[in-house]
């Protein structure tokens, strides 16, 4: 996979001890691994496309994103392969060596040896790629950054130390190959993998494609396995419970099922369509100074930014997507700092969650006193932010 002398390089502590835990994990729903690197790639996707409007240099590729699931039985390897933003040399050794959190030590504090507690935790701490490392004996990953002509190669068997070395790759993007360990031997049957990816990442905005080494069937390799369908564009009516908590699972990066879902479209002066979730468990890093709301914010469906501040600081802990019709696709990240628009949304958004809250506490108040529990502290900022 590589081309030239490994570095090597010591994981962060808290890292060891995450993958330590992975690697020893009994949690019965391991298929989450195929999940989160679906996810991965996808955003990858997304970071491109929005980096593209405004350098169409950078995407050659033309508007086909995609990922690919490639199964080699014979060899026990799955590769996950995206033609995304990629990663350069400093980004992997950041992304999949440490965890960038300021709360890094409450958080590895808290792991507990308890499976499925843990994995909670590891789903609020945004570090779902080490899940891989469930069923995987070891990982490989090549990545290249677009707009850059290196590639590099990263490689662990999630012990204490990971190893890069330079290397070549025709296109940007980044490829995941998993060396599935014994006893894993569910994850090598086509079917299973299917079932996987249709129950987690059905609504997976890019084609999803699964591909089975020595099968030559390019019809079946070139028909997508997800339907692609952004699940917020949906009748309510057509959407279950359940693809509801799959979809807040992804774009939430968490573990747990939502208190409270908030689905609706908004229409009148301006139309935007809104699909929020409030957790039932509190993130881990509810209180870091650092920590900003990360609304997914996409204008007809092409992702924008993380970081358009949506909602107000004491309402961080909300996570979902806000889709508008009426935004430009090129505004750019300091042009949304000064928009009336997005002025108007953060206002009705936050309107909206309010009087939501209001009648959760009429119907259920046992729940909106957990809910307080969790969260109350956090709304309270308001008080003093908005006054």
């Amino acid at each position: 996979m590589s081309e030239s002398a490994n570095e090597k390089h010591a994981f962060q502590a808290e890292v060891s001890r995450l993958l330590h835990m992975m690697i020893n994990s009994v949690y019965s729903e391991r298929e989450i691994f195929l999940r989160e690197l679906i996810s991965n790639a996808s955003d990858a996707c997304d970071k491109l496309r929005y980096l593209a409007i405004t350098d169409p240099s950078l995407q050659s590729g033309g508007d086909s994103f995609r990922i690919d699931i490639t199964l080699d039985k014979q060899a026990r390897l799955i590769t996950i392969a995206d033609n995304g933003v990629g990663m350069s040399h400093d980004e992997l050794i950041e992304n999949l060596g440490t965890i960038a959190h300021s709360g890094t030590g409450k958080f590895v504090d808290q792991l507990t040896g308890d499976a499925s507690a843990d994995i909670d935790l590891i789903g609020q701490f945004g570090v779902g790629f080490y899940s891989a490392f469930m069923v995987a004996e070891h990982v490989d990953v090549l990545s290249r950054r677009a707009g850059s002509e290196e590639a590099w190669a990263w490689q662990s068997g999630g012990t204490g130390e990971f190893e890069m070395s330079a290397a070549q790759k025709p296109a940007p993007g980044t490829e995941i190959r998993l060396h599935i360990r014994a006893g894993e031997d569910e994850f090598l049957d086509p079917a299973r993998l299917r079932q996987v990816i249709s129950a987690y990442s059905d609504h997976v905005a890019h084609p999803i494609y699964l591909h089975i080494a020595g099968e030559a069937d390019a019809e079946s390799d070139e028909k997508p396995v997800n339907s692609g369908s952004a699940l917020w564009t949906r009748p309510k009516s057509e959407i279950t419970e359940e693809q509801y908590k799959e979809f807040y699972h992804t774009v939430g990066h968490m573990f747990d099922d939502p208190w409270l879902t908030i689905h609706y479209r908004a229409e009148g002066k301006i139309e935007f369509t809104v699909l929020l979730f409030i957790p039932s468990m509190p993130p881990m890093d509810l209180f870091d100074p650092a920590r900003q709301n990360r609304l997914r914010l996409y204008v007809r469906r092409v992702f924008i930014t993380e970081e358009a501040q949506l909602l107000p600081p004491w309402l961080r802990f909300v996570r979902g997507v806000v889709d508008s019709a009426d935004m430009p696709l090129n505004i750019s990240r300091e042009m949304l700092q000064n928009n009336p628009m997005v002025a108007r949304i953060r206002k009705a958004l936050t309107n909206r969650i309010l009087t939501e809250l209001k009648k959760k506490a009429e119907k259920d108040p046992e729940g909106f006193t957990q809910f307080w529990r969790n969260f109350g502290a956090v709304i309270k900022e308001g008080l003093y932010e908005d006054a």
